[in-house]
């Protein structure tokens, strides 16, 4: 028994001694998605490049897994992947509103796109919640209540899902633009009988880009794709980030950056799953701006790892890695002092929502016991909207919800919401009146 003992305390010894970063290997994907990493991102913005039916089992609709054709927030052309679902048979003349879908954080592997589970055309199905079944967040909230409305629903992945590239993790501006191609992308497919007639709607990540799609007014509007002039009738945001509004005048000088940048970082340390998020916004805008290095934030072991770990692994096996490998010593894995602070936060308001007034109302949803956004961010982006003339609602859920619960508890609320804005009702300016 002794030597089995030692044999077992040498063989752990051993492994424990070996760098795990050393051991790559890409994470394993569906031959669809394989298929579309080989392609080049050529064509027009929105442009299907790639489509294959699914099974779904919501009655009377049909379904498609699709590759499409969009850019990033400096202008270059990316593949994003995603899904539409839409109702069986012929749309009546005008053709039907569409529902685009932006979902929460799922993780920055080419693995992480929603749509390669199994059954990905389903209502939501999140992780943390008692029904969850799945290693993932996936599916689409009101998919059902939305189809038997007749509407098209699109759902984005964004790009680094699952269509080459790195994911742009929390960088807004491209997640926002991979939402807005991905209706470009339904109009365009004739089998949808989609219309022109969009609203956009989205959860935690997925509702950073849902405002920031919100102010790309100039992206919307412009011509060469292959469904110009959107007719954008609203905006719904969950829990939605906005790193900008949240940093302002952070890159005036050395001093104002430096505290910016490592408030950010204490704000996001308080527990690894937190961290983990932090992780990942670095890794995605390092990404979207090659310029910086991660080594600028992490030491040189720290960068090695948060690249090895979130190139193979999505959200919630991510925290859990960090958590079994370092425990409550996770900022073992962050300079001391971070450098290159400006270009950082220059790169993290690039990214983020445009200081510009949104094309049409957004509505924003949020819990107070919300701890993976803070609501104060969403607090700001309404006072800067507002300041600029625009129609910005907050709306409180009732009760003590967390980020989590969110967009249960919202989704018959914004159902009424989209419908009114498909019928064009009036709608007040809800802006806060002082």
């Amino acid at each position: 028994m002794r030597s089995i003992a030692l044999v077992s305390v040498l063989t752990v010894s051993t492994l424990l001694s070996i760098p795990f970063w050393e051991a790559h290997a890409n994470p394993p994907i569906p031959a669809f998605y394989a298929d579309v990493i080989k392609m080049k991102p050529e064509g027009k913005l929105g442009q299907v490049i790639k489509q294959e039916k699914i099974d779904t089992s919501i009655k009377g609709t049909q379904a498609w897994k699709i590759a499409y054709i969009s850019s990033d927030v400096a202008g270059r052309k990316t593949i994003s992947t995603g899904m539409i679902v839409a109702p069986v048979g012929p749309a009546a003349k005008e053709g039907r509103p569409i529902l685009a879908w932006a979902h929460g954080t799922t993780g920055t592997a080419q693995n992480c796109g929603p749509s390669q589970v199994i059954n990905p055309a389903a209502p939501l199905n999140q992780y943390f919640l008692v029904g969850g079944n799945s290693w993932t967040d996936y599916g689409i909230p009101n998919l059902e209540e939305f189809i038997k409305e007749g509407y098209v629903v699109v759902a984005t992945d964004y790009q680094g899902l699952g269509g080459g590239g790195k994911h742009q993790y929390a960088v807004a501006g491209t997640n926002g633009r991979d939402l807005i191609n991905s209706a470009r992308a339904a109009i365009s497919m004739k089998d949808t009988g989609a219309s022109k007639r969009t609203i956009f709607y989205g959860w935690s990540q997925g509702g950073g880009a849902t405002i920031a799609a919100a102010s790309l007014g100039a992206y919307l509007n412009q011509n060469g794709s292959v469904a110009d002039d959107l007719q954008v009738l609203g905006f719904v945001a969950m829990a939605p980030d906005d790193a900008a509004v949240m940093l302002p005048n952070a890159n005036k000088d050395q001093a104002t950056a430096d505290k910016a940048l490592n408030g950010l970082i204490k704000l996001f340390s308080d527990n690894v799953f937190n961290f983990s998020h932090f992780a990942m916004t670095i890794w995605g805008t390092q990404a979207a701006y090659p310029n910086l290095k991660l080594t600028d934030l992490f030491t040189d072991q720290g960068a090695k790892v948060v690249d090895q770990v979130l190139s193979n692994k999505c959200m919630h096996v991510v925290s859990d890695t960090f958590n079994y490998a370092y425990g409550t010593e996770f900022k073992t894995l962050l300079r001391d002092k971070p450098n290159n602070t400006i270009a950082w936060i220059k790169a993290l308001i690039d990214g983020s929502v445009p200081p510009v007034k949104p094309i049409a109302p957004v509505v924003i949803y949020w819990g107070t016991k919300d701890t993976a956004v803070p609501p104060i961010m969403h607090e700001l982006y309404q006072k800067q909207m507002c300041a600029m003339g625009a129609n910005i609602e907050r709306i409180q859920l009732p009760g003590q919800q967390t980020h989590f619960s969110t967009p249960g508890v919202s989704a018959p609320m914004y159902l009424q919401w989209v419908k009114d804005r498909i019928a064009d009702k009036p709608l007040a300016n809800a802006c806060p009146k002082s």
